[in-house]
């Protein structure tokens, strides 16, 4: 069965799929609990599993996980800022949006946090990253900016100055970054998301 495991890879998957692979054996739950005993499997919340990367021969995907642990979501914020090098501080915590309650969990492999957001804003600015056998939903740069600073009280850009302040000296980002950025996912955020004004400013800068 462990060849079985292996052909699972690093997506997460319930206790259902898990003791399927058992057919033969009556108390298939079982048989998860002996498996996660013996770290082959990893308990990421109740009913969802990982395999281990020892049996699946793959990596773990925190982005993959933080799809599956608490859906829909999307990778965003600081961590898609980093995953992008677009920021130079690391990130310790997986932080995602959601349409649900804003969550977070403690994992084996991690700290996971989400944040509620509008669902007429959830779609603008997220692309599927695409893996060698698997893919993950993150946010665009300039959705991870949006988000960010829209999930970040004390931030209220409404002088271009406070744009560079921001950039530069807070989140540590090169203005010739975000000079690169598409306007118009910021355009589209502006029009529906959180702290418009702070995005409007934003756009200023970058048509300046």
């Amino acid at each position: 069965m462990t060849m079985d495991l292996e052909h699972i890879g690093n997506i997460p998957v319930s206790t259902s799929a898990i003791a399927s692979l058992f057919t033969n054996i009556e108390a298939g739950n079982q048989k998860v609990r002996s498996l996660e005993a013996a770290h082959k499997i990893i308990r990421l919340k109740k009913g969802l599993y990982v395999v281990a990367p020892n049996v699946s021969r793959v990596a773990l995907s925190t982005e993959l996980i933080a799809n599956h642990l608490y859906a829909p979501s999307y990778v965003s914020m600081q961590t898609a800022l980093r995953y992008y090098g677009l920021i130079p501080e690391a990130v310790y915590t997986t932080q995602s949006m959601t349409l649900k309650h804003s969550r977070s969990f403690d994992t084996p492999v991690g700290r996971f946090e989400y944040k509620n957001m509008a669902r007429e804003a959830f779609s603008i600015g997220v692309t599927s990253v695409n893996m060698q056998s698997y893919a993950f939903l993150m946010a665009t740069p300039e959705k991870a900016l949006c988000d960010l600073i829209a999930n970040s009280p004390k931030v209220n850009l409404r002088y271009l100055k406070d744009v560079e302040n921001y950039l530069e000296e807070d989140i540590r980002m090169e203005i010739d970054d975000f000079r690169n950025m598409d306007i118009s996912i910021f355009e589209r955020y502006a029009q529906v998301g959180k702290k418009s004004k702070s995005i409007e400013t934003l756009i200023k800068y970058l048509r300046k």
